[in-house]
C-alpha cells in the first residue's frame, strides 16, 4: 500500500492537521496530528487511526502499524524537544 494513499485516507477520515507515513515493506510508521486526539487515552487514539485502515490490515496489505498520535499542541512541543 502506498504511503500517500494511507496519508490521504487518514486525513480525510480523521480531519487531521498533519499526517506522515513511512514504510519498510509492509511495516508502516504513522505520525498523526489532530484535535481529534485531545483527551483520549493512547488506546483510543490508536483505535481512531486503525479504523480507516482495517480492511487493509485484515487483508494483509498492512502487516504492522506503529502509531504516534498528537494533538497540535503536543506536536509543537514534540518538535521543539526532538528536532529532526
Amino acid at each position: 500500500m502506498d504511503c500517500k494513499e494511507i496519508e490521504l485516507r487518514l486525513s480525510q477520515a480523521l480531519q487531521l492537521a498533519e499526517v506522515y507515513v513511512k514504510t519498510d515493506g509492509s511495516h508502516y510508521q504513522v505520525i498523526a496530528v489532530g484535535d481529534c486526539f485531545d483527551g483520549l487515552s493512547r488506546v483510543k487514539q490508536q483505535q481512531l487511526v486503525y479504523a480507516p485502515l482495517m480492511s487493509d490490515i485484515a487483508s494483509g496489505g498492512i502487516h504492522a502499524l506503529q502509531i504516534k498520535a498528537f494533538t497540535p499542541v503536543q506536536w509543537r512541543r514534540e518538535k521543539l524537544l526532538n528536532p529532526v
